[in-house]
């Protein structure tokens, strides 16, 4: 408890810039992850192709190669500057929409054919279709992978530590630092994360019980 106690001052700023980086990158990648998802289900063959390349490309890349790209090798295109924390945001967004957009695929895929005949029989677009007919069915069979995904990213924010990025994984650098135990130090970090976890894991059944899909 007392290296707890000790570094407040390191815990409470490093979790909550942890938690900054989860919030914005997952709803990038929530609504990044749809719109590929879009693509990948087009009747258009080009935006088909689009789709698919990207998720291909990401999926099997590791996320350190694509942090490695946004912090050093994008710089020198010398476009737009990016500060370290909203390199680590676009990184943990284009690598998690790649696997949220086969997530919303697959529940897409569960949605009957009939229903996209019938209503693109009464004059609806491809776009009308899918916003107001497919997806809200298909998010809602999808819940748990979904949230499955998101605690996949939580966890995976801890690789912005090795990129300058002060969040809850670089706590054991700044207390080696210290002179503190860090082992106990990581012990609270894994108990910090249990409790993210937690809560995520709460709002799935919640969602789940209101969004239940009699079969």
């Amino acid at each position: 408890m007392d290296v707890l106690l000790d570094n407040l001052d390191l815990y409470g700023p490093f979790f909550w810039t942890t938690i900054k980086l989860f919030l914005i990158s997952g709803v990038a990648s929530l609504i990044f992850g749809t719109f590929l998802a879009g693509l990948r289900v087009s009747p258009v063959p080009v935006f088909r192709a689009v789709g698919a390349t990207y998720v291909t490309l990401l999926r099997n890349t590791p996320l350190t190669l694509v942090f490695v790209f946004l912090v050093f090798a994008y710089p020198l295109l010398d476009i737009i500057d990016l500060s370290y924390f909203t390199a680590a945001v676009v990184s943990l967004t284009l690598y998690t929409s790649a696997f949220i957009c086969e997530v919303v695929r697959s529940g897409i895929n569960t949605v009957p054919v009939g229903q996209a005949e019938a209503a693109r029989a009464l004059g609806l677009t491809f776009t009308q279709i899918l916003g107001q007919i497919v997806l809200p069915q298909a998010i809602r069979s999808v819940v748990p992978p979904l949230m499955s995904m998101l605690i996949a990213l939580l966890k995976n924010t801890t690789i912005a530590a090795g990129f300058s990025v002060a969040e809850a994984g670089a706590i054991r650098q700044y207390l080696s630092e210290r002179g503190d135990n860090q082992l106990v130090g990581l012990l609270w970090v894994a108990l910090g994360f249990i409790i993210l976890v937690a809560v995520l894991s709460f709002i799935q059944r919640t969602l789940e019980k209101r969004w239940s899909v009699a079969r």
